[in-house]
């Protein structure tokens, strides 16, 4: 069922890249972070008082909400990367990178919370991280990413990634003997005093009136959709191994390419193509004992 969950994740986690990517064309990557976390934590304790995990709360012990906390912290650091890598570049360039984190999750797997190391999994880690570098430095670019604009976004991209793989560990520490949507929800609530700050202390609130229909839309939809993929993302998590679940949902890339294509009209070369495959054979090898 785990596995299934994860697949989720990665379906929705697609869909929420393109959606974030329209929805924060015009308006500051920090305050589309911090409306978006709104909508998601609203989402997360609907679903915690649906299935009446509040009840729970009281239980979780020091160590666990410790590393639920670092972990929502991790988080908000790479969401803020990550929306403001897909504000400066595409998606197509951004997302690779963003998913090399499932090399760095399953590095730290293995080191941190003694998951085995299989023959499966070593080649994966590497067929991933090849798919990586094609889908990312491509020839016909090679000029353009010399440029200061190329690199603030990929230093952005690549802080996400780090990030993003130290949300997953930590969460995967925090998560034992608690409750799945609870937990999310805790994690969430972390995130959005996390992204406010900042919001509040660079002083972005004063752009909220210039943010436009379209734009209000496309982030509330992009929150919904990261809500219901943390549900099943952190649930899998919880249920199966860190190092086969983050792959798993980096598997969103197919789904973040594919809308790219036909709605934001970003097409992949031949290179970039290789990549891909690469990225997703070697997230399907990690599924092989």
């Amino acid at each position: 069922m785990w596995i299934i969950l994860a697949f989720g994740s990665a379906l929705f986690a697609g869909v929420t890249a393109i959606l974030a990517k329209i929805g924060v064309k015009k308006v500051d990557s920090m305050l589309a972070t911090a409306i978006r976390t709104i909508i998601i934590l609203l989402f997360s304790w609907l679903m915690v008082f649906i299935v009446g995990s509040w009840e729970t709360t009281y239980a979780i012990d020091q160590k666990s909400l410790l590393f639920l906390i670092l972990s929502g912290l991790a988080t908000g650091a790479s969401w803020l990367c990550y929306f403001k890598a897909l504000q400066l570049g595409d998606v197509n360039k951004v997302t690779p990178i963003d998913k090399f984190s499932t090399v760095l999750t399953m590095i730290l797997a293995i080191i941190i919370l003694r998951e085995p190391v299989t023959l499966s999994k070593s080649i994966g880690m590497v067929a991933i991280a090849l798919g990586t570098y094609l889908m990312v430095y491509k020839k016909d670019t090679l000029r353009e990413q010399t440029t200061s604009y190329s690199n603030t976004w990929l230093v952005y991209a690549l802080l996400s990634a780090l990030f993003a793989s130290l949300t997953a560990i930590l969460a995967k520490i925090g998560i034992v003997g608690v409750e799945s949507n609870l937990g999310t929800a805790i994690r969430t609530a972390v995130v959005l005093i996390m992204a406010w700050l900042i919001v509040f202390m660079t002083g972005r609130y004063r752009e909220i009136k210039t943010i436009n229909k379209k734009s209000w839309i496309f982030l509330c939809l992009s929150g919904i959709t990261t809500g219901l993929s943390w549900l099943c993302y952190f649930k899998a998590l919880q249920d199966g191994q860190a190092s086969i679940v983050v792959p798993i949902d980096k598997l969103s890339i197919i789904i973040t390419v594919a809308f790219s294509y036909f709605f934001l009209k970003e097409k992949l070369n031949t290179k970039s193509f290789v990549g891909l495959i690469l990225i997703v054979a070697g997230t399907m090898t990690l599924l092989l004992p």
